[in-house]
């Protein structure tokens, strides 16, 4: 079965973040679990807690289907110490968030280097960034979001991903989460079918689908290769339609949540019903 959902505001309470995606027709959703550009937040109340696993419960989203984002804020190959540190924290702050609420994900952009640092480098200091949280939270997974590249940004390409997961100390706890618009910005084509079958294949023999956890589908208005992060509506950018029909009919994207992310928040409802529909 496909799960699929959309990126939802969890203004007013996390609880709204389910109603928010119940009302779009979802099987699947992201939110924030907290204001993602803030270092701190508020903790979680018992009751704020309770309200949410209750609305999960009664419009019957499963836990594996929802995948929380972390704060843009964090870097996690920081080359300042003071910064690093900071952003570990916040990192073992939002897990414990995602483990009070029962969830078992937390899906995060990976860093950047800053030029000050080597790729090689700032790559370990993930992986001992994630060492480091999970060693603190238990019962909640690592989710690396592919990059476009922008900038300094790492974990743009396949190679770069698996060498974080390398060189986590419990694999069973680290996956992947792919970007469609990341993907295509980033140099993976996706624009035909055979485009489609190449790229997942490199994703297959270089990382494996068992480390892929969830997806973000969203179209570019970037142009292939061009390292920007420009998300667009499905169907409306330089990727296409195809994809994503593509994509709902293969077995290899079974029972993870598939998440959109594209601009015109209008539209969500029109493309769940759209992807469900294929």
């Amino acid at each position: 079965m496909k799960y699929i959902g959309a990126h939802v505001s969890a203004a007013g309470g996390l609880k709204m973040a389910v109603i928010r995606a119940h009302e779009l027709g979802a099987t699947a959703f992201s939110f924030f679990t907290k204001n993602q550009r803030r270092w701190k937040s508020l903790p979680l109340s018992e009751l704020e807690i309770l309200d949410f696993k209750t609305a999960c419960t009664k419009y019957k989203f499963k836990k594996s289907k929802i995948l929380p984002h972390s704060s843009y804020l964090i870097n996690l190959c920081h080359p300042e110490k003071k910064l690093l540190k900071k952003s570990r924290k916040a990192f073992i702050d939002e897990l414990y968030r995602c483990q009070q609420l029962g969830l078992l994900y937390l899906n995060f952009h990976p860093g950047s280097f800053l030029r000050e640092i080597n790729k090689d480098k700032s790559l370990q200091l993930v992986s001992d960034s994630i060492n480091i949280a999970l060693e603190k939270v238990k019962g909640v997974s690592a989710v690396i979001e592919n990059t476009a590249g922008q900038g300094t940004n790492i974990g743009f390409c396949f190679e770069q991903l698996f060498k974080i997961i390398q060189k986590v100390d419990d694999k069973s706890r680290v996956g992947i989460c792919i970007d469609t618009c990341h993907l295509f910005s980033s140099g993976y084509d996706l624009r035909t079918e055979k485009d489609c079958r190449n790229t997942f294949k490199l994703f297959k023999e270089i990382i494996g689908f068992k480390y892929l956890k969830g997806m973000h589908l969203n179209d570019s208005k970037s142009t292939f290769n061009s390292r920007l992060d420009r998300h667009h509506n499905l169907g409306k950018g330089n990727i296409g339609i195809i994809p994503f029909n593509w994509i709902i009919k293969q077995k290899e994207f079974e029972n993870i949540p598939l998440i959109l992310e594209t601009t015109d928040s209008s539209l969500w409802k029109q493309e769940i019903s759209l992807l469900q529909s294929m």
